[in-house]
């Protein structure tokens, strides 16, 4: 069950002649041969206009130019194909250059990137694959940079009883994008929620074992699922494993927006699986967690 949970395709392609990257396969909805595509006036220069493909219209974004590469010409665009993605409740389409393989990979071959790729890399991760390195993109970096940060304030305040419940316990929240740990943390500080925040999750799980064998030990988890090293899934099936952890309330809180990472969520323990990211919807989670 762990091994399934943690492995998932990572779908290979080309944006220059000489690099690859790589998105997840539970990111990616359909690929499709370039299409028409109608202009979007005053949109971010990435976005090469809007497609309207089996009755959904979608943005497509030149994803070379969104990571910092020169712009696919016309002729190398009319030949790339569009990427559907189901990411973060929106439906995007991503111009390739060119299509490679998918590749079986665990979230344990993927490593953090590199300092060298600097703090504002849309870069998830990276991974060998022919002894080649592979960046994973971020697409929730792409997105806040395309669009802006999303709304990250509750639609009403929290009641003192509420905040009261909330404040008693010890969270933790896990996620290796910058972009989601603003977003959370903006959005627990506005609140006036304590909490612990790792990048990480085989920190998130030593911070866990720490906490608990000092006596204090943490009562609710938020974490991503896709992650370098430690996934969300084997974080959370090792909590469920570790007797003095699996008290805690486990929330995963995942940019896919997919039937298949709640199923995923509950077979290795979590009690729930949220799409990022609507503040609502995680304080009401993290309210049930508290009872």
């Amino acid at each position: 069950m762990k091994e399934d949970a943690s492995t998932q395709g990572l779908m290979l392609f080309w944006l220059t002649q000489t690099q690859r990257f790589a998105l997840g396969t539970l990111k990616i909805r359909e690929i499709v041969p370039f299409t028409k595509l109608t202009p979007m006036p005053e949109s971010h220069p990435a976005i090469l206009g809007a497609a309207n493909i089996r009755g959904t219209t979608m943005p497509v974004i030149d994803m070379a130019a969104a990571v910092g590469s020169a712009r696919l010409n016309s002729e190398e665009a009319q030949a790339g194909y569009i990427v559907i993605t189901d990411c973060q409740r929106k439906t995007v389409g991503f111009l390739v250059r060119a299509l490679d393989r998918i590749s079986e990979k665990s979230w344990r071959d993927i490593e953090a990137p590199p300092k060298s790729l600097g703090r504002n890399a849309c870069v998830a991760g990276v991974t060998r694959v022919d002894d080649k390195l592979v960046q994973v993109i971020d697409v929730e970096h792409i997105f806040a940079t395309l669009y802006g940060p999303e709304n990250i304030q509750a639609s009403g305040d929290l009641d003192a009883a509420q905040t009261a419940c909330l404040r008693a316990l010890n969270i933790l929240v896990v996620d290796d994008s910058s972009v989601a740990r603003k977003q959370l943390s903006d959005a627990l500080d506005h609140l006036g929620i304590g909490y612990r925040m790792t990048a990480n999750g085989q920190t998130a799980l030593d911070i866990m074992r720490e906490q608990a064998q000092s006596g204090s030990p943490i009562d609710l988890l938020v974490s991503d699922i896709e992650m370098p090293g430690l996934d969300g899934y084997e974080l959370a099936f090792a909590v469920r494993d570790n007797p003095e952890l699996a008290q805690a309330y486990i929330i995963l809180h995942t940019s896919i927006s997919s039937e298949i990472s709640v199923s995923q969520a509950h077979q290795v323990g979590a009690n729930e699986a949220l799409t990022k990211f609507d503040v609502d919807e995680l304080v009401q989670a993290m309210l049930r967690g508290a009872q």
